[in-house]
């Protein structure tokens, strides 16, 4: 690449403007570490911060993209606490060419949650939730722990939702791995319009993830205010438009991601996800109590993987366990709102982009989560996001 052609990307790069600090993404360093190959590639760091606006990383890749002779760009995104904490960089290849601004003032370091000092907690207040009437019911779909089929749950009930009548949006709060770009089907830069982000929709569901603005391979290493940014965003500046349910798709385990739906927002309950064995269940006890700690009611458990049906006797094998499902829903005293069965189908659907309750809607797990869905309407009411403890009774 020569030095006109990096001259034209650091050029485009000076044109997109950080709007909070009045300067460009350049001047304001949150463009660091640009990289340049001889073949076109392009790979720099954004550092964002927690006041900063997400939609400034699609902004950067799509003006590098535009730029005459850039054949491939990367942007890894980090949290801006970092910025002063950086290794050295390592030496570039020989067809490699590194412009690295020199940093001009300390950036603004955010407190790590849990780490501030007790002064500095003492002076910043809880967030307080914010009501969206227009979003319906907000449902949590949680795990305690991956890979138990907690994504696929939630996209396959969205769909179920969806067919029978109901407005749904699905907002994949998985900030580690948001896998639900993948198996909607679905996967472009979302387009803004009237300043608002307009949500992709696939199978009659409206969609935002994080994983339509990242790339594939790109590790989110990012801290609580960072997600908290995302969630909140996601919530606030995407036109959903007036819905029945709204269904997040919480990363596993009790962290950032989900204090930060409690705090940004009403979340009218949760669906814990889990698998028959008894690691699953137990972890997935732990994450029902984070939801009941800060009173968000489970409306129930969703036992996924409960047994295999064999093909050639038609007889059940409990392959991962039994009774787990049972046991949770019974320590929690919330009822066991389905038993989904270990099928090939589901996972072969869900890489294809096409929920099992659409690809093969007659097998047995298909006809479970569509019973789900019916049941979950039944306890809460499209239209009726009020009182879900109401509902439980």
């Amino acid at each position: 690449m020569t030095p006109n052609l990096q001259q034209r990307v650091t050029d485009a790069l000076s044109r997109i403007r950080n709007n909070r600090i009045g300067a460009n993404v350049l001047e304001s360093e949150m463009v660091r570490d640009i990289a340049t190959t001889t073949d076109g590639k392009v790979r720099l760091s954004l550092f964002l911060s927690a006041n900063d606006d997400a939609t400034v990383v699609r902004e950067v890749r799509q003006t590098l993209q535009q730029v005459p002779g850039v054949t491939d760009v990367r942007v890894d995104v980090k949290d801006a606490s970092q910025a002063d904490q950086r290794a050295p960089m390592a030496p570039q290849p020989d067809n490699t060419r590194v412009k690295q601004s020199a940093p001009k003032s300390a950036p603004r370091v955010l407190p790590v949650m849990g780490q501030e000092t007790q002064s500095q907690r003492a002076g910043v207040p809880a967030p307080t939730p914010v009501a969206y009437p227009h979003l319906g019911n907000l449902i949590a779909v949680s795990s305690g722990k991956g890979g138990v089929g907690k994504s696929t749950v939630a996209a396959n009930l969205a769909v179920a939702l969806a067919q029978q009548g109901a407005r749904v949006g699905l907002m994949d709060a998985d900030i580690y791995g948001p896998n639900i770009p993948r198996m909607m089907g679905v996967n472009a830069a979302p387009p803004v319009a009237n300043e608002k982000i307009i949500p992709l929709q696939a199978h009659g569901v409206k969609i935002m993830s994080l994983g339509f603005m990242i790339e594939r391979d790109q590790p989110a290493i990012w801290r609580g205010p960072i997600i908290m940014k995302i969630i909140s965003q996601f919530l606030r500046d995407v036109q959903w438009g007036e819905l029945d349910y709204f269904l997040v798709d919480m990363p596993p385990g009790t962290g950032d991601a989900q204090l930060s739906l409690v705090q940004a927002t009403m979340v009218h309950g949760a669906i814990i996800v889990t698998t028959p064995q008894e690691v699953a269940s137990g972890d997935a006890l732990r994450g029902a109590k984070m939801f009941e700690r800060v009173a968000v009611p489970v409306i129930g458990v969703v036992e996924n993987m409960s047994y295999f049906v064999c093909p050639n006797c038609a007889e059940r094998h409990a392959v991962f366990g039994e009774g787990g499902g049972h046991r949770l829903a019974n320590e929690l005293g919330v009822p066991l709102l389905a038993q989904i069965p270990f099928f090939p189908g589901v996972l072969q659907s869900g890489d294809r982009g096409e929920p099992i309750v659409l690809s093969d809607p007659n097998a047995d797990a298909a006809q479970a989560l569509l019973d789900l869905a019916r049941r979950l309407s039944g306890l809460l009411p499209a239209g009726d996001a009020a009182r879900v403890n109401a509902a439980l009774l």
